[in-house]
């Protein structure tokens, strides 16, 4: 097993708890709530709030899971780490192949739907400038980061807040429209989980930021458990008002679902709220995720499963700034050519399996270092396995092709070029 050369540069720990879970909130909250809510209910039909609970089971193991391994070993890199030191070199760079290139697609959908909202006829024009700009912020400085994500999230709940008091007080919603009908089936709900799942993904980011968080073996469990119970709230209480104004039809065909849901609740004049909300959502969103896919690129790179200068931190503001203007440069390239509903089927396959490593990392975990209950890691890799391979085929044939060109990559890499050494 590779461990991290003694030369290279340590981050500095920076972040408390209220830091950390508010980053894990800025990338689930903007992601979930805008992006993947229509989808899912056209999947699932009626059987969308099952889907949700499904998708939150999951997200529960495998947070379970990751806190324990953070725990255990707090560096960057979240289940590359985790992977590499409980199974393996291969398995912890397939993590990480899968983190790096599924986030990379989460970024690009987040920075679409900034363009979709602020200006939808230069969508793809508008979500570059999003990555230029939010990388020069992560760039400047992980703290200044996380006090961005902080104003985006207060001000994305209190826009949510005032959606489910739209809905719930404007006369429409009618409780007969969250009732199970004959349109749900079992496949249907799985995949809307499948595709729900890539709005609980978010407290990966608490985990990546193992280097950087003050006290990390008690700081990390408490900031998933925090940001995950947080953001289910926030999904249920959202999903069931605007299910209950729109129905799971209209909800499906719907663009932009929580502007017609108060549109149709009767306050047409919150939809530009609502709107600016969703924009500052998946910008907290996108600056979140760079961060996270930034810090496992800079462990990979110590470990040369990716050019090795990709390590460096800049010895003013302590962050990975290479990896991060590398991220940055090929999330603006996907923006600029993207499209969103298939980068968030194919981000969740990326991920689910990312998951899934994770789980069977903690399952080899002792009791003396903190194992969970057999239980938790078992339904978390049988639920990531599940949910993966029920998600649209294009969404699955795509990811399992991308991954076999990672475990490409790594054979020829490892047997017959290495990466340079500097």
């Amino acid at each position: 097993m590779n461990s991290t050369p003694a030369e290279a540069p340590e981050l500095r720990r920076r972040l408390g708890l209220t830091d950390a879970v508010v980053i894990g909130l800025g990338s689930m909250v903007g992601a979930g709530i805008f992006a993947a809510l229509a989808p899912a209910a056209g999947a699932a039909g009626s059987g969308l709030l099952p889907a949700l609970a499904v998708a939150a089971a999951v997200a529960y193991c495998n947070a379970t899971s990751s806190a324990r391994l953070a725990a255990r070993y707090p560096a960057s890199g979240g289940t590359y780490v985790y992977g590499r030191e409980r199974l393996g070199e291969l398995w912890g760079y397939l993590a990480g192949w899968a983190f790096v290139v599924g986030k990379t697609a989460s970024c690009a959908a987040m920075a679409l739907t900034v363009g979709a909202y602020v200006w939808p006829g230069q969508a793809h024009a508008v979500a570059v400038a999003a990555v230029v700009a939010l990388t020069a912020v992560n760039y400047a400085g992980v703290q200044k980061a996380a006090w961005l994500t902080r104003a985006i999230v207060a001000a994305v709940l209190a826009v949510l807040a005032a959606v489910v008091t739209a809905c719930l007080t404007g006369g429409t919603a009618q409780a007969e429209r969250l009732a199970l009908g004959a349109d749900a089936t079992a496949g249907g709900v799985l995949q809307a989980a499948g595709l729900l799942f890539f709005a609980f993904a978010g407290y990966a980011r608490i985990a990546t930021l193992g280097e950087e968080v003050r006290d990390p073996a008690r700081t990390i469990p408490r900031a998933i458990a925090v940001a995950l119970g947080i953001a289910l709230v926030v999904y249920a209480g959202v999903a069931a008002a605007v299910l209950g104004v729109l129905g799971p039809q209209s909800l499906a065909e719907a663009s932009a679902p929580l502007a017609d849901a108060v549109r149709a609740a009767g306050v047409p004049e919150l939809t530009p709220v609502v709107r600016a909300g969703a924009a500052v959502a998946a910008l907290g969103s996108l600056l979140a995720l760079i961060l996270g896919v930034s810090r496992t690129t800079l462990a990979m790179a110590r470990d040369r499963h990716l050019p090795y200068a990709l390590s460096a931190v800049h010895p003013r503001f302590g962050v990975p700034h290479r990896a991060e203007l590398a991220v940055g440069a090929v999330v603006a390239v996907v923006a600029a050519t993207a499209d969103v509903r298939g980068a968030i089927g194919f981000s969740s396959f990326g991920v689910l399996l990312y998951y899934a490593i994770a789980n069977t990392s903690a399952w080899t975990l002792t009791r003396e270092e903190g194992r969970p209950p057999r239980a938790v890691p078992a339904a978390g890799l049988c639920g990531c396995v599940l949910l993966a391979c029920t998600l649209p085929l294009s969404s699955v044939v795509a990811g399992a092709a991308v991954l076999a060109a990672g475990a490409a990559l790594y054979g020829l890499r490892r047997f017959r070029f290495p990466w340079p050494l500097d």
